[in-house]
């Protein structure tokens, strides 16, 4: 005869019972918090949307500098004037509309503003030498609109931004203006609009504004996990009333 204590079944459902109840609580937790980012989500997507096709107003001044940030300021249309540091551009790896090629960052020097990255826009590989889009280094003074953006720090996907060997995957800011000895510059740049350069290149007014929106996928499916932790709860209490 086999005296080995066993635990009794209705113990065994019980505990399982609020193992499932537990999980049912985080799942609902988790479904909520999805539902509280999918609305925020959708406000951000609608402020970012205002600030495109608002008016546009002055670039920042340096002393509002410190006070720059994504949720307040980013793709906010803005207008500058000054005059633009060809020679010490720099060439950005891109992949648009129009094929593989770069993005041509070029410091604007400013009288009140500061120095500024503008990224006037796309030029193709073939292209992508000063000599051969010459019509577009236009000299003097210079107005730019566009869509204030932040910097991109370290690189790209699966690749480091090589300051050394003028290799960039991203519009690093602060790396770009100390391999080009630009000193201080604004913790910004800005995607230039569409208007034609001469000559045709760079090409602006190519910036995707792009926001992944999930959310509501996540919460309907923690949501559902939490109706089948649900489910399997009442389902393992049935049992144990069978057995009683």
């Amino acid at each position: 005869m086999d005296t080995e204590a066993r635990p009794h079944p209705g113990k065994r459902y019980t505990a399982f019972a609020c193992v499932m109840a537990g999980l049912v609580l985080v799942f609902l937790a988790l479904g909520t918090w999805q539902v509280q980012r999918l609305f925020w989500k959708l406000d951000l997507i609608a402020r970012v949307d205002a600030r495109i096709h608002a008016d546009a107003v002055p670039a920042p001044l340096p002393a509002q500098w410190p006070q720059i940030n994504q949720a307040a300021d980013e793709y906010r249309r803005v207008t500058i004037h000054g005059t633009f540091l060809h020679d010490k551009q720099a060439l950005v790896q891109a992949v648009t509309e129009r094929g593989a090629g770069f993005w041509v960052l070029t410091p604007l020097m400013t009288t009140d503003r500061g120095t500024v990255l503008i990224n006037r826009g796309f030029v193709p590989m073939e292209r992508r030498d000063a000599a051969a889009r010459q019509a577009g280094e236009i000299a003097g003074d210079v107005a730019v609109t566009g869509l204030l953006r932040l910097p991109e720090p370290g690189g790209g996907f699966l690749r480091t931004n090589d300051p050394a060997a003028d290799r960039w995957y991203s519009r690093d800011v602060a790396a770009i203006a100390a391999s080009r000895g630009l000193g201080e510059v604004a913790p910004y740049f800005i995607d230039a609009d569409a208007t034609e350069n001469p000559g045709g290149l760079p090409v602006g007014g190519l910036t995707v504004v792009s926001f992944r929106n999930s959310h509501l996928v996540y919460a309907l499916t923690w949501y559902a996990l939490a109706a089948m932790s649900i489910a399997a709860v009442v389902y393992l209490m049935r049992q144990r009333g069978k057995q009683t």
